[in-house]
């Protein structure tokens, strides 16, 4: 709804819009938005009449918006004027020069029966506030009925089956907070899902369903990936299912902080394939047909810049969510900054900073978060981490890697810099905060 009191909606997606307030965040896909940090983000970006980009507002909080008046999905006319699968170029990208002209139609008549359509709904209660229910206020409405009670919100991403028996990869943020989970194949079979776990902080799921003998993905080495290579996503964005864009593969190794995303602990793949609002959970795959990552996430305003988990991440977390249900990410709870002069300048240069530096290279530790393991293990802010374990670190990702890769729990000695003297700190990492 407008909020001049018109309504607009999109064809076949059972649901309005409303325009949002323009940004350059990044918005997690499934269903349109997403929470990060504990925030809700707004959403898909479209081209206006006059090529210039305007924002909308897409989904109600997770990946799930309010259906009153149409339970469907968003798929019912779009799906029945378009093929099962439609192969969608978004400009970007010629097409590959290889022996075979129709190598990508090969892998999605591959690998498509393999790729599922998520629903996910959940229940929320909408209380009137104590103003609206005094007589007093009642009066100005007369008899026009107040919206309370339950609402049932809904969301569709999608997702792809790993296990024969039904375990099916997707992203967290399409099942976040879901009282129900429908998985349906490409055959047109549905079924239950049960979220076997999902980890919040790497945005990974996985859900089984009850079945035998489905059709399952190949999986590659997403260390192996070089920036060029051709890449090709399969999904359900905007609920036009089995849609298939290709594009190649923009970088690699893009931090959670270069894309936005700091609660994050992955370091993305960056492609040109175009992804949607319900493309999140679906495979990125190479050119053999093999999945190289779990398309994610998209920066607002950009054109043709996507985000996939490279699925060596995906794997290491699934593995533990299937067989605890959790997933632990050490953490030590300090921000961190990589010294360079300029950077050495500004800081000392700065009146507000309650230290100065003297080191020009080196990671310095510039705030350390009360109670947390840093704070515990007597680090400061001002001390300059050249080492973790012994290993030299120039960089905070080094530093990070270092802390990902320890145990929670256990011992982990840096090396630091502090009052102009070199010392060897031991801190024992927690278990990363989720809220």
């Amino acid at each position: 709804m407008e909020k001049d009191g018109s309504e607009r909606s999109e064809r076949g997606s059972g649901r309005s819009v409303r325009p949002a307030a323009k940004s350059l965040a990044l918005v997690m896909l499934g269903a349109g938005i997403a929470t990060v940090g504990g925030q809700a983000i707004s959403a898909l970006v479209q081209p206006s009449s006059n090529s210039q980009p305007t924002t909308t507002d897409v989904f109600w909080d997770n990946g799930f918006w309010n259906s009153d008046r149409d339970s469907a999905a968003p798929e019912a006319e779009a799906q029945e004027s378009q093929p099962r699968s439609s192969v969608a170029q978004n400009g970007l990208a010629i097409a590959p020069s290889v022996s075979n002209p129709n190598v990508i139609a090969d892998i999605v008549r591959q690998v498509e029966p393999s790729v599922v359509r998520i629903n996910a709904t959940r229940t929320v209660q909408t209380n009137l506030p104590p103003m609206f229910q005094d007589p007093f206020f009642r009066q100005f409405f007369g008899n026009m009925q107040m919206p309370q009670g339950e609402q049932v919100q809904r969301g569709v991403g999608s997702g792809f089956i790993t296990s024969a028996d039904g375990q099916i990869i997707t992203n967290a943020h399409v099942v976040a907070g879901a009282d129900e989970v429908q998985v349906t194949l490409t055959d047109g079979r549905s079924f239950t899902g049960e979220v076997l776990g999902a980890d919040q902080v790497t945005d990974v799921a996985v859900i089984k369903i009850e079945a035998d003998n489905l059709p399952t993905v190949s999986i590659s080495d997403s260390d192996q990936l070089q920036t060029g290579e051709w890449a090709i996503a399969i999904g359900n964005p905007l609920g036009l299912d089995s849609t298939v864009t290709a594009g190649i593969i923009s970088a690699t190794g893009r931090s959670s902080r270069e894309v936005g995303v700091p609660d994050k602990r992955v370091e993305f793949i960056q492609t040109d394939a175009a992804i949607n609002p319900g493309n999140s959970g679906g495979p990125l795959l190479n050119l053999n047909g093999e999945v190289i990552g779990v398309n994610t996430a998209i920066i607002q305003g950009a054109q043709g810049i996507g985000f996939a988990i490279p699925i060596n991440t995906v794997q290491r977390i699934s593995a533990q969510l299937i067989e605890t249900g959790r997933v632990e990410h050490a953490y030590l709870g300090i921000q961190m900054a990589n010294l360079s002069p300029e950077v050495k300048e500004n800081i000392n240069n700065s009146p507000d900073r309650p230290f100065t530096v003297e080191e020009e290279e080196g990671v310095l530790i510039v705030q350390v978060m009360p109670n947390s393991p840093a704070a515990r293990g007597g680090l400061r802010e001002g001390d300059v981490i050249v080492a973790v374990e012994g290993q030299p670190v120039k960089e905070s990702a080094a530093v990070q890697q270092a802390v990902e890769g320890s145990t929670v729990g256990q011992d982990l000695a840096l090396t630091l810099r502090r009052d102009g003297r070199e010392q060897t700190i031991t801190v024992r990492p927690g278990n990363v905060p989720t809220r």
